[in-house]
């Protein structure tokens, strides 16, 4: 099998299930407990806050767990709910469904913008936001969250009339990250997307900023988030992350696996009448990882079930639901081209991968755009 989902997710890493195996044995107590089972349980979940504080240059006071990414995103929404909310549209849903339900007209206003998109991996300038962040005034005291927090933190910092959260679940592990540099009050990141276990997500909240939980009924993370503690799941986390900063993962990722998708991408080029590409492959313009193209005249859904027949594991860029079929809403805001969104597939590489996967692709891609060309509707000479 070849393997080209690694956007989706990234099987877990050796040195995860190892991690995993040793914290199903040792580390089974109930970390909030104050027991000495409770204190090695808390001790490892803290060892991986301090990594992932480390990773984004936070403090580990300013990181939270959570269940997924979804959820930390929920959260932050959730936290500016009848407040301005500005997002791009090519946003995840767990940012975009909740903000069109959330947003009102208070102030102050919160600027939700992915660094990197999931689909066509583009990067977003932030700066850009920030600069239009300054020009909002800073509201009156009467306009500014209620109650204050309660772990003795004051609301107001020296943020102006608005705040900035990013989700950076793609990012992380594949270049680097310095949340104080990108001025964010918030970002958001998932484990498995960096190899470690489905089921832990975390949140960086800036010291001072405003925040309401999501899941209240507990005192874990200092009552911001209630529960008890995923304790396997966040050790699985802290694996990932020594991997991650060991091997500086986004050194590879920006040299060689850049490479590797140049070259599927210009081989589909030259190998594939029909074909465009909807990520920009120019350097510093998306993650290098991630090739999202299309294929006229040939449905996205097809192509990827032939090469799944094939052994090749990719993803399409087009949602479907049970009955509905609805062209990707990021590809729909970057082409306003429903065929192209339709006939769009994302190839996401990993470290694991190499040429020979390359190669192989391309043995077998070809042959099944070019099926699903001859039997299409479409047709092909029309611009």
């Amino acid at each position: 099998m070849i393997y080209l989902d690694y956007a989706a997710t990234v099987p877990m890493l050796p040195e995860v299930l190892e991690a995993i195996h040793k914290a199903e044995e040792k580390y089974f107590a109930n970390a909030s407990a104050l027991h000495t089972p409770g204190h090695l349980a808390m001790n490892e979940i803290e060892h991986a806050r301090e990594l992932l504080a480390k990773a984004i240059n936070a403090e580990p006071s300013e990181i939270i767990f959570t269940s997924s990414a979804s959820e930390s995103n929920n959260t932050i929404i959730r936290t500016f709910s009848g407040h301005r909310i500005e997002t791009s549209p090519i946003e995840h849903h767990s940012i975009i469904e909740v903000a069109q339900k959330s947003s009102g007209d208070k102030l102050p206003k919160l600027y939700s913008y992915m660094l990197a998109n999931n689909e066509i991996g583009e990067i977003q300038d932030l700066s850009k936001i920030i600069e239009e962040a300054e020009k909002i005034p800073t509201p009156q005291h009467s306009e500014l969250f209620e109650p204050k927090t309660e772990w003795g933190k004051p609301l107001v910092t020296d943020r102006r009339g608005a705040y900035l959260h990013s989700d950076l679940t793609q990012v992380l592990g594949k270049i680097p990250i310095d949340v104080k540099k990108l001025q964010l009050d918030y970002a958001t990141f998932s484990a498995h997307k960096i190899g470690g276990p489905v089921g832990v997500g975390a949140l960086y909240v800036k010291n001072g900023v405003p925040f309401t939980p999501l899941i209240i009924g507990g005192n874990q993370e200092h009552k911001r988030r209630g529960g008890t503690y995923n304790t396997i799941g966040i050790i699985g986390f802290g694996a990932a992350l020594e991997e991650m900063l060991e091997k500086k993962t986004w050194e590879q990722y920006n040299t060689r696996i850049r490479n590797l998708r140049d070259k599927l991408a210009a081989e589909i080029l030259q190998k594939i009448p029909g074909s465009s590409l909807n990520t920009n492959l120019e350097p510093g313009k998306s993650l290098p990882n991630i090739l999202n193209a299309s294929f006229r005249a040939a449905e996205g859904e097809s192509i990827q079930l032939y090469l799944d027949a094939e052994g090749v594991i990719v993803s399409t860029g087009s949602a479907c639901a049970a009955g509905d079929i609805k062209p990707s809403h990021v590809l729909m805001a970057k082409t306003g081209d429903a065929e192209v969104a339709h006939s769009s597939i994302r190839f996401s590489f990993g470290l694991d991968n190499t040429e020979k996967d390359v190669k192989t692709v391309m043995q077998v891609l070809p042959g099944i755009v070019k099926r699903l060309q001859e039997i299409s509707t479409i047709n092909m000479e029309e611009n």
